[in-house]
């Protein structure tokens, strides 16, 4: 099987902690060159020097605030004026504030479809022509399960979601002829500062404690526990990987079990 990722480079999206941080982990395990893009520099700094560097990659970073549209296209656009080719892109930015669809202010879906749409598809539109140049692309979102089944109490980030997966899927369609993939991946109830955030929430509004909300979670959960976002990580690397070149267009869960067949 080939994982062999050497000469590529990877812009890997809110990866200073998680899930992104995990992915980069991976890619740099594979021989990619992987450039982090977070707001935080001193934990950008950080990251990169934690990234392997067994095959002489090259890890750099990508200072950003991803509330900013023009900000993120300012950044991206100087850091392909240095380092012209992108091969990988990994899309992932935290979700919203929860609470039920039918309270939530109109800005809220606005700030958020900005958060995730605009800026995946500035950043899109900045590395993909380097993609095409190359022969070689991949895409890849981490979303949500709520893709294919919403979550009680996120309304907005239900919605955002979802659009995000139908852009994934049009840009399969339209990128597909130049050897560029595009997917996205599922993560389920992985231990993450996210995670940490919807427990307490639930705990709050439920009356209950965080490790009885942890129990209730886990015991829905096909095999009985939380997602390590390692695991996560490791499903990204792997749609990036050359083996992966004919899957495109799809939504991966990666839940242990929890989402039901669509």
């Amino acid at each position: 099987m080939n994982l062999d990722l050497t000469g590529k480079t990877a812009v890997v999206c809110g990866s200073t902690q998680g899930i992104g941080y995990a992915s980069a982990v991976e890619l740099a395990l594979m021989g990619a060159n992987v450039t982090l893009m977070a707001r935080n520099e001193e934990a950008l700094r950080e990251a990169v020097e934690t990234l392997d560097t067994s095959l002489n990659q090259l890890h750099r970073y990508i200072v950003a605030d991803f509330s900013d549209n023009e900000n993120v296209k300012y950044a991206i656009q100087e850091y392909l004026r240095l380092c012209p080719d992108v091969h990988i892109l990994i899309n992932n930015t935290g979700g919203p504030s929860g609470g039920p669809i039918i309270d939530a202010e109109t800005d809220q879906f606005i700030k958020t479809f900005q958060m995730h749409v605009v800026n995946y598809q500035i950043l899109a539109q900045a590395t993909v022509p380097s993609m095409k140049k190359a022969g070689f692309g991949r895409i890849v979102n981490i979303i949500s399960t709520s893709v294919k089944q919403p979550i009680v109490g996120l309304g907005v980030s239900n919605t955002i979601r979802g659009a995000v997966s139908s852009w994934s899927k049009t840009m399969s369609l339209e990128l597909g002829p130049f050897g560029i993939t595009s997917n996205n991946v599922l993560p389920g109830f992985t231990k993450t500062a996210r995670l940490n955030a919807v427990v307490g929430m639930r705990s709050e509004t439920q009356g209950k404690s965080v490790q009885e909300i942890s129990d209730q979670m886990e015991s829905q959960i096909p095999i009985r526990r939380f997602s390590e976002a390692s695991e996560v990580g490791a499903a990204v690397a792997f749609l990036c990987s050359p083996a992966a070149g004919s899957i495109s267009g799809v939504n991966l869960p990666v839940d242990g079990g929890k989402t039901e067949s669509m």
